[in-house]
């Protein structure tokens, strides 16, 4: 963030906290709501659902992320479990580690932004039960849909005895080749076969660009198994370090994607996610602009 963007941001809340709009309890301000968008309203009456993935703001705090989304009049949020909670409790990360009145806190956080924590990327998924469980009992405390996740693949059955223990999806993500054997999307339709439907992908289309791999034909594989999308577009295709930008302005295809999910009637959660550091927010409005652009096109 520039210093001229924390001069306004300081300008904005100083006036509004003088005209006696106060903080909500230990929350964030609602003078943030729709600053930088107002959601996607289009695309929420196809059955749609937008969340900004935290890790747009992978450079702050979880609770200035929850500012962020909020700023973009979006409802979900999508964490991600190395981030720092706060600027007070550094030390402290978005996972199942923080003690329980921390937990209890981020819950007032949310109900005073209007936000949901809708799912949460878990850097390590191991085939360890007692270890998961105590992942899917903080989920479960905090009202999660969803984990995303790269799992061995020795671990799906283990899994699928606590999605449909504790209601919550696996939702697997999928990082460029060589680096994830789950880059095929062929991997993933056979590590959940014949297994619960809570097993599924989160179809990360700007890394399957990076492979080389049509984000279309992807989708189309895995009608029936999306649980989530890390919806990208990238720059170029066949490159791993290619830029992403806003939707509609690179070479992933987002509204074929779109138009493919549409046919399949899924209604499943549209994360936006981006890597990059600095001020996101301009591009992420963007993004919202154009996914209800399209839906208002098929909505007829």
């Amino acid at each position: 963030m520039t210093d001229e963007i924390c001069r306004r941001d300081f300008l904005r809340i100083a006036g509004a906290l003088g005209a006696g709009i106060g903080w909500a309890g230990a929350g964030v301000p609602r003078l943030w709501a729709g600053e930088y968008g107002n959601g996607a309203p289009n695309a929420e009456k196809l059955g749609w659902r937008v969340a900004c993935c935290a890790y747009t703001f992978n450079q702050f705090t979880f609770y200035e992320a929850l500012e962020r989304t909020a700023s973009l009049g979006v409802k979900l949020v999508e964490g991600f479990s190395w981030q720092p909670l706060s600027k007070e409790q550094a030390k402290v990360q978005t996972n199942e580690t923080m003690p329980a009145p921390l937990v209890k806190e981020v819950k007032t956080r949310l109900a005073d932004s209007g936000l949901k924590l809708v799912g949460c990327y878990m850097a390590e998924m191991p085939n360890k039960e007692d270890v998961c469980r105590r992942k899917f009992d903080w989920g479960k405390e905090l009202g999660v849909e969803y984990f995303v996740t790269e799992p061995p693949l020795d671990a799906f059955g283990m899994l699928e005895k606590l999605c449909d223990e504790y209601k919550i999806c696996i939702s697997i993500h999928n990082h460029p080749k060589p680096s994830s054997i789950y880059w095929d999307p062929e991997t993933v339709v056979k590590a959940v076969k014949g297994r619960t439907t809570r097993l599924g992908a989160c179809a990360d289309t700007g890394h399957w660009v990076r492979s080389g791999l049509d984000p279309v034909e992807c989708v189309r594989k895995l009608e029936g198994r999306l649980v989530s999308f890390h919806l990208k577009d990238i720059t170029e295709v066949g490159k791993v370090d290619a830029p992403d930008v806003p939707w509609g302005e690179g070479k992933g295809n987002i509204e074929g994607v779109l138009k493919e999910v549409h046919r399949q009637r899924a209604r499943l959660v549209f994360g936006i996610e981006y890597e990059r550091h600095g001020e996101t927010r301009p591009d992420v409005a963007k993004c919202l602009a154009f996914i209800d652009k399209v839906a208002a096109g098929l909505a007829g």
